[in-house]
């Protein structure tokens, strides 16, 4: 998986990946994670996604980091649960 980093501020990000399922779950993590804003766009089937996250109160390297955080926990929960 290829990822690319097309615009950061303090407030707002542009990551170019090449999955989208990989983008989804990014987009529903940092609503959790608190960002005010995340969507994903694609122009075209055979373009990489565009995946825009925007927080107005919290740094968007902090949102992105509590993202692949909780991404983390759940998936560790999910593999324990699993065990049993």
């Amino acid at each position: 998986m290829q990822i690319k980093i097309l615009h950061q501020d303090k407030h707002q990000a542009d990551i170019q990946l090449d999955n989208v399922t990989v983008a989804e779950i990014l987009r529903v993590y940092a609503y959790k994670a608190g960002a005010d804003f995340a969507a994903w766009r694609r122009e075209h089937p055979s373009k990489p996604v565009v995946l825009k996250i925007q927080s107005s109160d919290k740094n968007v390297s902090k949102v992105l980091a509590d993202t692949v955080a909780l991404i983390g926990k759940e998936c560790g929960a999910l593999i324990s649960s699993l065990k049993k």
